[in-house]
């Protein structure tokens, strides 16, 4: 005789609501410049300015990338005399870009 096999177990699934803002927050992700700028800003914080540079777009279109990236909650600035700065405010990204170094880049630190 077969033993019966163990019923299964149902997942932890996430709110379609929830899922629907991740859906959103990723696309606002998916493109170069700006997980070049997560990229960087995971290490220190950079003005507008430095980011276009790093990216070799103009300022206002590095701004663009950055407000909506900021929008999402993915990061925060920082006013610094007459310099404002930005900075990752979601941990979470930098599991993100390790995922990506990792799948895309080959691996390493």
């Amino acid at each position: 005789m077969k033993a019966a096999a163990a019923p299964k177990r149902e997942p932890d699934l996430i709110d379609l609501a929830a899922l629907a803002r991740a859906a959103e927050c990723l696309r606002t992700l998916a493109h170069p410049h700006r997980l070049r700028m997560v990229q960087m800003l995971l290490h220190d914080r950079y003005t507008v300015g430095e980011l276009a540079d790093a990216c070799a777009l103009p300022s206002h279109m590095a701004s663009g990338h950055l407000r909506l990236m900021q929008h999402c909650g993915l990061l925060s600035q920082e006013r610094d005399g007459r310099k404002t700065y930005y900075r990752v405010a979601e941990p979470c990204l930098a599991g993100v870009l390790a995922c990506v170094r990792k799948r895309f880049a080959g691996g390493g630190a």
